[in-house]
């Protein structure tokens, strides 16, 4: 038995995943299927929702403050205003790279209205610098997330079954199975690092993915750090401070390596205790800067490398797979196609090579 035909078919379990799902079906009309898991069906977080990044681009700069008004509406329409709230994250480095690459976010961030302070080394430790960045936008994931199910079912965004199968073509296309239906699926939409691992095979590979081990600490509530968000550019770990003052920490590495590094971050006074651990696979860009677009033209669409600013591009992304974006966002994605060339990369973001 066959049915209608369905237009996209997205994979992933992030707010940004989400997001485009249903802005292709609220905002454009498309018919849509969505496969990812819930928050609960991980056991720690593997990353985080910001508004801000270390980014030194400045067309990266104005996609965020020109589509960040239009996320807040819908993310406080979807989730309630519980869905969000306001901090300021702290960026900081301690080799001369990462204090480099501080200076051009500063300079970034006050060209573009938004507030940006040193930080008091002091506060940070010998040697390291860091950069406060004002009234930046914190999603929370699991208020939203029930808010973001509920949007998909009210503009009919089909949720994959647990004894749904779909069945991924090398061409981007894609097949649902249920039950004794077979329905076909015009494009595929990989939107997170698992689902881009999960469903790229290796003879497919973008030389421009590279795939590391990651993880997360959970830790006891300890004495309070710098900022309730903290990121440092040199390692790439992340730091959130939870209500509780434990922190959830998240980043490159194995659990053994990534813990002794947590240890040096927060010092022989805020000595720590797990309370939780796990390690995962990521991907990272070879140039630090976001992937998208179709794998060698005509695979899957992808979604990658745009750390934690991922959901506030949401609705470009939603407009740019329906051919309504326009010439600046198109631009913008434009030189970020999964398939560029990165030597020399006009795109390079903090952290590339």
């Amino acid at each position: 038995m066959t049915e209608t035909p369905i237009d996209f078919a997205i994979i992933g379990s992030t707010p940004l995943a989400r997001l485009v799902a249903g802005l292709l079906a609220s905002a454009h009309g498309k018919s849509v299927v969505f496969s990812g898991e819930s928050q609960p069906g991980y056991r720690l977080p593997r990353g985080i929702d910001l508004s801000v990044a270390p980014l030194t681009r400045p067309h990266s700069w104005a996609m965020l403050k020109t589509g960040l008004p239009e996320t807040l509406k819908l993310l406080s329409r979807i989730g309630g205003r519980g869905a969000w709230s306001r901090v300021d994250p702290v960026f900081f480095a301690g080799g001369a790279a990462g204090k480099e690459a501080l200076a051009h976010v500063r300079h970034m961030a006050l060209a573009f209205g938004h507030g940006a302070e040193p930080v008091p080394a002091s506060l940070l430790g010998s040697g390291r610098e860091g950069l406060l960045l004002r009234d930046a936008v914190l999603l929370h994931r699991p208020t939203l997330e029930a808010g973001l199910d509920a949007w998909l079912v009210q503009h009919m965004v089909r949720r994959l079954a647990d004894d749904d199968r779909l069945e991924v073509r090398a061409d981007g296309s894609a097949e649902l199975v249920a039950g004794d239906a077979r329905i076909a699926i015009g494009q595929t939409l990989l939107a997170d690092d698992a689902a881009i691992i999960s469903h790229v095979p290796a003879e497919q590979w973008p030389a421009l993915l590279g795939r590391q081990v990651a993880s997360t600490i959970f830790t006891e509530p300890t004495q309070a750090i710098v900022s309730p968000v903290t990121c440092h550019l040199d390692s790439g770990l992340t730091l959130v401070q939870r209500q509780d003052r434990g922190i959830t920490a998240m980043g490159p590495g194995s659990i053994d390596p990534f813990a002794a590094e947590l240890g040096d971050l927060l010092g022989a006074s805020r000595a720590f205790r797990q309370a939780g651990q796990s390690s995962y696979e990521t991907l990272v860009t070879a140039d630090a800067a976001p992937a998208v677009g179709r794998i060698n033209g005509v695979g899957p669409d992808v979604l990658a490398g745009f750390g934690p600013t991922g959901a506030f591009f949401a609705p470009l992304i939603a407009r740019w797979l329906s051919g309504t974006a326009s010439a600046a966002e198109s631009a913008w994605l434009g030189a970020r196609l999964v398939d560029r060339m990165t030597s020399p990369s006009m795109v390079a973001e903090v952290g590339a090579p």
